[in-house]
């Protein structure tokens, strides 16, 4: 199953990352996928303001993770900069612990990454728009699918 929007300013793709937060519990995965500058972070930053974080949320890409407190922790990674895949980062503490974790650049680490998980992709369109490609794998991360589009229009 695999759901697109495209919306329409960066406005309404953070009022798409909020709708998605507030379903979020601990120990969901969201991997991001995109071009460099097609609004991976812009979307979490929409994600940590729903889970009530009030940090300034930015890129880790020099950091690779950051930890960030709201109603649920939030592990933040950009595995951009990783030279080795099967380099043992302790990923599994994240994303089987007691927070979201989003992970930027995901396909980096597929061998790593849980299962199930929901895959974002975030392609431009133009200066403005953006399309989002929500791909759920497992029961859990389709229920999220169905429910953040119950009221949107969308196509498979």
């Amino acid at each position: 199953m695999k759901r697109i929007i495209i919306v329409d300013n960066e406005t309404a793709s953070f009022a798409l990352a909020e709708k998605l937060a507030v379903l979020l519990q601990p120990g969901d995965v969201i991997a991001l996928e995109g071009d460099l500058g097609a609004g991976k972070t812009t979307f979490t930053k929409g994600v940590a303001t729903a889970l009530g974080i009030t940090r300034t949320v930015n890129s880790p890409t020099f950091t690779i993770m950051k930890q960030y407190q709201g109603r649920v922790p939030l592990y933040h990674f950009d595995v951009y900069r990783l030279e080795f895949e099967d380099e043992d980062f302790g990923f599994d503490e994240y994303f089987y612990g007691d927070g979201v974790t989003i992970v930027e650049w995901a396909k980096l680490i597929a061998s790593q990454l849980p299962s199930e998980l929901l895959t974002i992709r975030i392609e431009y369109v133009d200066e403005n728009r953006r399309s989002f490609s929500f791909m759920p794998k497992g029961e859990r991360y389709v229920s999220l699918v169905k429910e953040i589009f119950s009221d949107e229009c969308f196509s498979d």
